[in-house]
């Protein structure tokens, strides 16, 4: 079924593949750039898709946000996980519809958008956010992506303990994850899965250690890096410049101790 564009409906405007922008549509309203400005209210009623000329003749796309589009657009105080990262992330802890999800910490909100995302709509994710201001814009970035009710966001520090029980997967992209494994094998189910986003080396050596001593199996960590390619007859090669190291993920489950 093709969708149509409504008053109040975000848009990803596309120019190119750098130069994107997520606005809103609503009457009266125009969206000035430096390749000119384009009338939002023309879009209300039209396709997803849709081409439009901006005052300067610069064609743009109406297209329909994704999730990834919602991630790199978010209000940032805090460095986002990229999406590289966060596939692999549900990936590997399995979060899909109806899935219980802990996370810890919420920052920008990005990660917890996506696990929200692949939560809803029985599902629900409960994030630990130890810093009030991050937990502000994360919901308005959580807001704006449709997502917020099914997130519970607790401002407190999860190294203190988790609320939750027989949940599916516990997430951790945070300083210290080592500290939490304990509470973490306590909260999930079995089976359930533990997630560890840390940049250094040390930090994964200190958490599989604390995985392999609390009765956690599977453990793995790995490192995703993506390279564009340009792509031109006769002359397509790797882009020069990639983002390469952006941290390590270790999975790890839960297995029931003997009876």
């Amino acid at each position: 079924m093709t969708q149509t564009i409504g008053e109040g409906d975000d848009v990803l405007l596309y120019l190119s593949r750098r130069r994107t922008y997520l606005v809103k549509v609503e009457q009266g309203k125009s969206f000035h750039t430096h390749k000119g400005y384009v009338h939002l209210e023309d879009l209300i009623g039209k396709d997803y898709g849709t081409r439009l000329k901006s005052s300067m003749e610069t064609e743009f796309v109406a297209l329909k946000p994704t999730i990834r589009d919602y991630i790199f657009k978010t209000l940032r105080k805090t460095q986002i996980t990229y999406p590289k990262d966060i596939a692999l992330i549900v990936m590997f802890s399995g979060v899909g519809p109806g899935s219980l999800v802990v996370e810890a910490g919420t920052g920008t909100g990005a990660l917890t958008s996506a696990l929200a995302f692949y939560a809803k709509p029985s599902g629900h994710v409960y994030s630990y956010e130890v810093r009030s201001e991050f937990i502000e814009t994360a919901l308005r970035n959580l807001k704006r992506a449709g997502l917020a009710e099914y997130v519970e966001v607790r401002n407190k520090d999860i190294v203190e303990g988790i609320d939750e029980s027989e949940v599916d997967a516990v997430i951790l992209d945070m300083a210290t994850p080592w500290l939490v494994v304990a509470h973490a094998y306590s909260a999930l189910k079995g089976g359930g899965a533990l997630v560890s986003f840390s940049p250094t080396v040390d930090q994964v050596v200190k958490t599989v250690e604390a995985l392999e001593e609390n009765g956690f199996v599977n453990v793995e960590t790995v490192e995703c890096l993506v390279r564009r390619m340009q792509v031109a007859r006769g002359k397509t090669r790797p882009e020069t410049l990639m983002t390469a190291h952006t941290g390590y993920i270790t999975f790890a489950r839960k297995a029931i101790a003997e009876q």
